[in-house]
C-alpha cells in the first residue's frame, strides 16, 4: 500500500537528503578548515532545503525546478567531498559513504524530476 504524500515531510527524497545533511555535519564538525566546512554544511542544508521550498511552491513547473536545484547541490557537495578527502579533511570511508549518500539522493532527485514532469 503506498503511503500519500500530504507535506514534504513525508517524501522519501527529503528525508535521505535530511540524513545526508546531518552526516556532512557529523563528519565534518572537527574540520578547521572552517571555509570548506562551512561550504560543504552550505550545500548540504540546500539538497533538503530546495526539496521543501518547491514543494510549498504553487505549480508543479516550479517543483521540478527546486528539485533540480537540490540536485545541483548535490553535484556541488560531492565536488566538495572529494576535495575534502584529498585534503585530509576527511577520512576515505567517511568519503566513500558520503558520495554513495550523495549518488543516491541525486538519483532519487533524477527519477522524481521525471515522474512530475510526466505525471503532472
Amino acid at each position: 500500500m503506498k503511503s500519500t504524500i500530504k507535506r514534504f515531510e513525508d517524501l522519501e527524497v527529503w528525508k535521505e537528503g535530511m540524513q545526508l545533511a546531518v552526516g556532512i555535519y557529523q563528519a565534518m564538525e572537527h574540520s578547521r578548515d572552517f571555509g570548506l566546512k562551512d561550504q560543504m554544511r552550505r550545500a548540504a542544508v540546500s539538497v533538503p532545503s530546495n526539496i521543501a521550498e518547491g514543494y510549498e511552491r504553487e505549480s508543479n513547473r516550479e517543483f521540478v525546478q527546486f528539485l533540480n536545484y537540490s540536485r545541483g547541490s548535490g553535484g556541488e557537495l560531492r565536488t566538495q567531498i572529494y576535495l575534502a578527502a584529498k585534503l585530509g579533511q576527511l577520512d576515505q570511508p567517511s568519503a566513500r559513504e558520503l558520495l554513495g549518500k550523495s549518488r543516491k539522493v541525486s538519483a532519487m532527485l533524477h527519477k522524481y524530476v521525471q515522474v512530475r514532469k510526466r505525471d503532472f
